[in-house]
């Protein structure tokens, strides 16, 4: 999970990198102030577009990891109970064997006696 953090930080910082360079690049270039603010218009619709495109992105991720994560921990869960329900099984299964090897046990002493 780390890697697909680091791979969606990498593409933010690059998409946020390349919006300030083109900013950049609109309020330094030779153009007239009308020219230029509808360029900043432009790339201002754009990058809302491209903001949208990566939240929908980053929020359908999410989703996929919350399933997985709830997928998995409904797995464990069902696993430790299962080992909960064995371990138990065993244990009583050995406690009624001391039970009847010590009931044995007493009759025999008893005979003796």
């Amino acid at each position: 999970m780390s890697s697909k953090d680091e791979g969606l930080a990498f593409i933010a910082g690059f998409v946020i990198g390349g919006l300030v360079g083109a900013a950049v690049a609109l309020v330094l270039a030779p153009q007239s102030g009308v020219e230029t603010r509808a360029q900043i218009r432009e790339k201002g619709i754009e990058l809302k577009g491209r903001a949208e495109d990566v939240a929908e992105e980053t929020r359908r991720r999410v989703e996929e990891v919350s399933a997985e994560t709830k997928k998995r921990s409904e797995e464990l869960r069902a696993s430790f109970q299962k080992a909960l329900e064995d371990t138990k099984e065993e244990l009583v299964s050995r406690l009624e064997a001391l039970q009847k090897g010590k009931g044995t046990a007493e009759a025999e002493a008893e005979t003796e006696a």
